[in-house]
């Protein structure tokens, strides 16, 4: 009999203070409390109203604000990552490893059975070893980004302090043979951040490998359905037991769509408009922002862009700026350019909506897989570049905008293509497979019974450790 049948098991949930985070541990959060398990999650107060409101109204889930400690240039009033700069979020990591003692005090409180971390936590597992307690480093990226980057064999032949860009461009040594064999040079250049010590204090590379050297077992935001050779590749790596969460797929949306939304969107065919956003904190340039609501515009099809901008700036004053003359005048009822939050799982779930072009962070790509909306992506930054190349390049069930090698650069002719191919040339070879994989995905992603059982066996391993 496993040494945790038939008592409470109580985690602590610590994630990054970013909500590309904070999301992935709230829906874990959810899916253990369903099995019993009580749930303590830490987070900076000014987080806790709306983490509470994603909860499971049935949960016993704990929020315990914990504080900040001041560091110079970092403001008391933020608790996330949205309104930061660059700079600040070097800051909050600064900020994050002078909370050890708060930290070892609250543990030695609780006494947890396990302590879920996050990245930037390297020094969670030592300080929960001292106490007793199991560590699970829970990455929220996709396998096929953290066996790109995050692996000990990242250094194998690197004669520098940094890998370079043309170190970066290839593989680490031993990376499973897939479709994706490379990187582009703008991609490489982007990821060097990642290696990068700012203030004195640990990169994110070494914040990561350290926290998966010292923790008792690494846990994956997957599956292997969808990513069987990376995480056999991780495993292989680290040489320690790696646990699978499956995707954590999205509940269902709750409520309505706004009424303003709706009405616009009734006025198109069913699976004629194109739904494209990148998130609350992926931000376009000027000259991508251009080329891509022209391309939008190029393609004849109704459209809706959300365009968010970073934090102080005014969104109608730089559309007025970056978008050509007469633009908004032009698309008047065939597009929609709007700033601000929407509701995105009800707009994809709409039957006008057919295509969904975003910046590949994995819950927006899980969101239209579960939907009849067909994939155009535009990765920006980090792991979004490995998630495209999984989704176009294994899973075969999207296809990703064309781009310059050196710089990244697309035209709006690149936009107008890559849409084309899921929603105009439906009857050639590359958009009949795209859509055959997409529903496969699909089907696979809105089985209950598959997606549970991805948790149930997580929760029996976790019940085996202790």
């Amino acid at each position: 009999m496993a040494g945790g049948e038939g008592k409470e098991i109580h985690a602590v949930m610590f994630p990054y203070f970013a909500f590309g985070h904070i999301s992935p541990f709230i829906q874990l959060s959810n899916k253990l409390s369903l099995h019993g398990f009580r749930i303590s999650f830490l987070t900076p107060p000014g987080n806790v109203s709306r983490i509470k409101s994603s909860f499971l109204v049935t949960s016993t889930i704990q929020i315990i604000p914990i504080q900040i400690p001041k560091v110079q240039g970092l403001p008391p009033h933020l608790h996330n990552t949205s309104e930061m700069t660059p700079a600040m979020h070097e800051l909050l990591k600064e900020a994050l490893d002078l909370m050890q003692p708060q930290i070892k005090t609250l543990l030695s409180e609780l006494r947890p059975q396990f302590v879920f971390c996050d990245f930037a936590h390297h020094w969670v597992p030592k300080l929960c070893s001292q106490l007793g307690i199991k560590t699970l480093a829970f990455s929220v990226f996709s396998a096929i980004s953290g066996a790109y980057i995050t692996v000990p064999a990242r250094f194998i032949g690197v004669e520098t302090e940094e890998p370079t860009v043309d170190d970066l461009k290839k593989p680490p040594c031993g990376y499973p043979q897939t479709s994706f064999t490379s990187l582009k040079a703008f991609q490489a250049q982007d990821l060097s951040y990642v290696y990068k010590s700012f203030n004195g204090r640990p990169a994110v590379y070494h914040r990561a490998v350290d926290g998966f050297n010292s923790c008792s077992a690494i846990l994956l935001k997957s599956c292997n359905e969808m990513e069987g050779p990376y995480v056999d590749f991780i495993k292989t790596q680290y040489q320690k037991p790696v646990l699978l969460t499956g995707p954590l797929t999205p509940d269902p949306p709750s409520g309505v769509l706004d009424e303003k939304w709706a009405t616009w969107l009734a006025q198109h065919p069913p699976k004629s408009v194109i739904f494209c956003s990148f998130g609350s904190e992926t931000f376009l340039k000027d000259d991508q922002l251009k080329e891509l609501a022209t391309g939008l515009e190029l393609t004849g099809l109704p459209f809706f862009l959300v365009v968010n901008f970073p934090g102080g700036m005014e969104a109608r004053a730089e559309l007025d700026r970056v978008l050509p003359k007469g633009f908004m005048e032009a698309i008047k009822g065939r597009g929609v350019v709007h700033s601000g939050w929407v509701q995105q799982q009800l707009i994809l779930a709409h039957e006008s909506v057919g295509c969904c072009i975003c910046h590949s962070g994995f819950s927006s790509i899980m969101e239209a897989l579960m939907n009849d909306c067909q994939l155009v992506l535009l990765p920006l930054k980090g792991d979004q570049f490995l998630n495209s190349k999984l989704v176009a390049g294994d899973m075969k069930a999207g296809v990703e905008v064309s781009r310059r090698e050196e710089d990244g650069y697309f035209s709006k002719e690149n936009i107008k293509e890559a849409v084309e191919t899921v929603m105009v040339d439906v009857d050639k070879e590359t958009g009949v497979s795209i859509r055959q994989n997409h529903m496969k995905w699909k089907d696979f992603l809105l089985n209950a019974e598959i997606q549970d059982k991805l948790i149930s066996n997580l929760v029996e391993q976790l019940k085996a450790m202790l």
